[in-house]
């Protein structure tokens, strides 16, 4: 059986020969067990040494495939770019700093020989700041309250699928692309194993908060139109509100005649319906936004080297 080895890179230069040589001793062990390996690295427009990297990894290792793309397009780019390389009868989706060890790939391996198409590794939060953890444990509690997909804490892109999960989510063309909840998705029969947090070899994460938060937008967007719906219910709940003051008004000015209203209620009354009202064009914006860019039809990337064959489907 061929696995595949899909690995993003940005900016890896430093670590990115470590990493081959890490995965290189799982393939010898498995070798004798009757599993060979490829390995897919995607290059996501680095601007250190990281294709130059690759290119050497390539000259001393066939089974080495490579992907550099013309500018940084994000890594759901880089993991489609990788899934549509790669060739084996399973993939697994991994980072190139080895916080995902590598060694855990054997066990990968023997779960799926078990039957499972997905094998996923689900993170401890051993060491996190606590409120790190604490806050990951809100958004989680959230999102699978509003989502049509199940979102587990510590589950990333690191895991094992089998050809046929790969096929399915290779399948799913849409522009806007959250892989850990189209990996949900997809379905098919899955098991999942913890794993201790390794620290990253070198450099530093290239994740802002800034991106952190849009990424946890795009998890809470991706799969449900439940904002819509909660602008509509938070519209006719103000809408009451209003009435029901209407009413007050005036039947206070009947019974007690008319007085001059407060400034300071009506200063409040407008910014609290001004701010609902922002509120609730911002939700419509974001859905609306993601259909701009869904019909547009942009390719997700462009290739601008490669050792293997361009086709039509690596561009596109």
């Amino acid at each position: 059986m061929l696995i595949s080895i899909v690995a993003p890179c940005y900016n890896e230069e430093a670590v990115i020969e470590l990493f081959h040589h890490h995965v290189q001793q799982v393939a010898e062990d498995l070798l004798p067990l009757g599993h060979d390996m490829e390995f897919v690295y995607v290059d996501d427009g680095s601007r250190d040494g990281t294709l130059a990297a690759l290119k050497r990894l390539a000259d001393r290792d066939a089974r080495v495939r490579y992907v550099s793309f013309s500018r940084n397009f994000g890594k759901e780019a880089a993991l489609l770019a990788g899934l549509r390389h790669a060739a084996g009868d399973s993939v697994v989706v991994m980072d190139s700093d080895l916080q995902h060890p590598p060694e855990l790939i054997t066990r990968m391996v023997e779960l799926h020989g078990q039957g499972h198409d997905q094998v996923i590794a689900r993170r401890t939060r051993n060491g996190d700041p606590i409120t790190r953890t604490l806050t990951a444990r809100l958004y989680y509690r959230l999102v699978n309250r509003l989502v049509d997909v199940e979102l587990m804490d510590g589950v990333g892109d690191f895991r094992l699928l089998s050809r046929r999960v790969v096929d399915a989510v290779l399948a799913l063309t849409e522009y806007n692309r959250f892989s850990k909840g189209l990996f949900a998705w997809v379905g098919f029969p899955s098991t999942t194993f913890e794993y201790e947090n390794a620290v990253r070899e070198h450099g530093r994460s290239s994740w802002s908060l800034r991106g952190l938060l849009n990424y946890a937008l795009d998890g809470l967007l991706s799969f449900n139109n439940r904002p819509l719906r909660a602008a509509l219910y938070l519209g006719m709940a103000l809408l009451s509100c209003a009435g029901l003051y209407t009413a007050w008004i005036v039947g206070a000015a009947l019974v007690t005649g008319v007085e001059t209203p407060g400034y300071v209620t009506i200063i409040t009354a407008i910014t609290a319906f001004a701010g609902a009202q922002m509120t609730m064009l911002g939700v419509i914006g974001e859905y609306t936004g993601r259909i701009y860019y869904e019909v547009k039809r942009r390719p997700h990337f462009l290739v601008k080297a490669t050792n293997v064959e361009l086709t039509k489907d690596l561009i596109s």
